[in-house]
């Protein structure tokens, strides 16, 4: 890239290499000399009709010619604005002309090959500093992370710097936890670390590096193995490939691969918000659950909790659990001494509220969700209901049963991109004709009133379409 102009042009030259006619030349040349080195040599060929030969013809001081693709010479065109009272050259004047300096792309490509050819020798001598150069699964990691799109989003430098901290990474992990890092993951491993018990919700941490730790040591930052970091999706693109997994999509599967690779990530952050859910079993957690519903205490279960318990039975076949998406919802229940078994899951379901509704629905209780009436509720609907729950009061009866009041009051319109809702889909359809949306709240006498008499559900009161309703699952209400 070429430094701005300085000196504006005269304005008498200015005004006639601005005309009009002249502009597709100047934009021809830009694009030209761009792509080779900034350097006035080539020719052009450019459309040039009476007009714009004439002008070219006072420029060059040579009689040019109309016609169709008319070759014009870079290097003429140089020089014989040197000559004039431009008095510089055809890349001032260009930058001139436009305001914006020209910039060397082909240095550019060439600048940004050599970065990227830096990156990839750094992650060699990176895996070499770890013991890993050898090992058979970092061949197949390199060629994965060469063609993912990922790295090149990121740029070379940011890039080389994450490679060099996941190399690191998996070689302190290879001294330090047993992994088979060195030689690629052992049988054992394919179902996670040793160390961990086999419980619904994949166990309690294992022991090894707590991850806050594990990146401090290998990246300088608490924070650099976080989710959204590169060096993380790249150390677990090599945990994947050298336990013969697929990448990780889903915060579950990226969790599985760190315990599989011997590191505690956060599992007491994250909560879901649970109301009387009582466990039947005679377990220390069962009874504490029991006991804490006994006192009207709302409780925040956390995937550490969750993998304490172990394997317990969490509701009974008998007793529908129902799920809200609003806070609200779970705290008029408890604040009403609800009787039935109430989790809220904050919006759409995160990784704990996620494990908590699929063992529910592994141990056979029913499941059924109810959340808003606008259509990024309904997207979260669809997931929710394909773990596994039924719908409850989600069908467009119920919709347009609640519609009229909310209109009555002014109503919040519908936005964001419609959803389906397969299992009613007459509720899109009159959701799209109202366009009006009805959050949960609204609902809550009706939801609160479900929760304290009608804890059996009775499929006649769910409004699920027969199709939708899975198998092993009985409607209800």
């Amino acid at each position: 890239m070429t430094s701005p102009p300085t000196g504006a042009l005269p304005a008498q030259v200015q005004a006639y290499l601005e005309a009009p006619v002249l502009r597709p030349l100047w934009v021809a040349a830009r694009f030209r000399l761009e792509r080779n080195g900034l350097q006035a040599t080539g020719t052009l060929k450019v459309d040039l009709d009476e007009t714009a030969a004439a002008q070219l013809s006072g420029l060059l001081g040579v009689r040019v010619t109309a016609g169709t693709k008319r070759p014009v010479g870079l290097a003429e065109l140089d020089a014989a604005l040197r000559c004039s009272k431009a008095g510089r050259g055809l890349v001032s004047v260009l930058e001139h002309l436009d305001g914006r300096p020209l910039h060397d792309r082909t240095a550019a490509r060439r600048a940004t090959d050599e970065q990227w050819a830096q990156a990839w020798r750094g992650l060699d001598e990176a895996l070499a500093i770890a013991g890993l150069a050898g090992v058979p699964w970092v061949s197949g990691w390199i060629a994965d992370l060469r063609r993912t799109g990922i790295l090149t989003r990121a740029g070379a430098d940011t890039a080389g710097r994450a490679l060099a901290c996941a190399a690191s990474t998996l070689g302190l992990l290879a001294r330090t936890s047993a992994t088979g890092l060195r030689t690629g993951f052992r049988t054992g491993l394919e179902t996670g670390p040793e160390t961990m018990s086999a419980g619904p919700f994949g166990g309690d941490d294992p022991v090894g590096w707590e991850i806050a730790s594990l990146a401090t040591a290998t990246t300088g930052d608490a924070h650099g193995l976080d989710d959204s970091r590169l060096t993380a999706a790249a150390v677990l693109r090599a945990a994947a490939i050298a336990s013969g997994r697929p990448a990780p999509l889903t915060s579950a599967q990226r969790r599985e691969l760190w315990h599989a690779l011997g590191v505690a990530t956060d599992g007491v952050s994250g909560t879901v918000l649970v109301w009387s859910l009582r466990p039947p079993g005679d377990d220390a957690w069962s009874a504490m659950m029991r006991q804490r519903r006994d006192l009207g205490l709302v409780t925040h279960l956390t995937l550490h909790e969750l993998g304490r318990a172990g394997e317990v039975a969490l509701g009974s076949p008998d007793q529908t659990v129902s799920i809200c998406e609003n806070p609200q919802v779970l705290q008029a229940a408890a604040r009403a001494g609800a009787p039935a078994p109430l989790i809220c899951l904050s919006g759409s379901p995160a990784e704990v509220g996620t494990q908590l509704v699929q063992a529910l629905v592994r141990g056979g209780v029913p499941v059924r969700y109810h959340g808003d009436f606008d259509w990024p509720g309904i997207a979260i609907a669809g997931r929710v209901l394909a773990l596994g729950a039924v719908p409850w009061r989600l069908s467009a009866s119920d919709y347009l049963g609640a519609v009229a009041g909310v209109e009555a009051s002014g109503g919040v319109p519908l936005a964001g991109s419609p959803a389906a809702t397969p299992w009613d889909p007459d509720l899109a359809t009159a959701m799209g004709r109202t366009g009006v949306a009805v959050h949960e709240e609204y609902l809550l006498d009706i939801l609160i009133a479900d929760l304290m008499h009608d804890t059996d559900a009775r499929a006649a009161e769910c409004d699920v379409h027969p199709a939708a309703a899975p198998a092993a699952l009985p409607r209800t209400g």
